[in-house]
């Protein structure tokens, strides 16, 4: 299942190859892109892209946790973690790439 990992500048060369800006305006589109949506999660608000997905946050309470190699109970204080739920568009396409149709 291992594949490669995208990178930014994958994407920058990839809005440089199909939408044709140069490569400085593309590098600032994606930065700009991912600005924003960090913004927002930061903000608390969830961020929709259609037919790709959804980034939401959620608040986790405190709780008491273990440490797996002591044994010893540790309370684990309240944070916000990031979720991404995938668009039934999205989990399809994957769907019909792992069953051979889609390469």
């Amino acid at each position: 299942m291992g594949g490669r990992t995208v990178t930014r500048a994958d994407l920058c060369e990839a809005v440089y190859t199909k939408v044709g800006l140069s490569r400085t305006e593309s590098a600032e589109l994606v930065e700009t892109v991912l600005a924003e949506i960090s913004d927002c999660l930061v903000r608390g608000e969830s961020v929709k892209l259609s037919s790709f997905g959804s980034f939401l946050v959620r608040s986790k309470g405190e709780r008491i946790g273990r440490n797996p190699k002591t044994g010893e109970e540790v309370p684990i204080s309240p944070r916000r973690v990031m979720v991404f739920k995938p668009s039934n568009v999205l989990k399809q396409k994957i769907n019909t790439a792992l069953s051979g149709d889609g390469e």
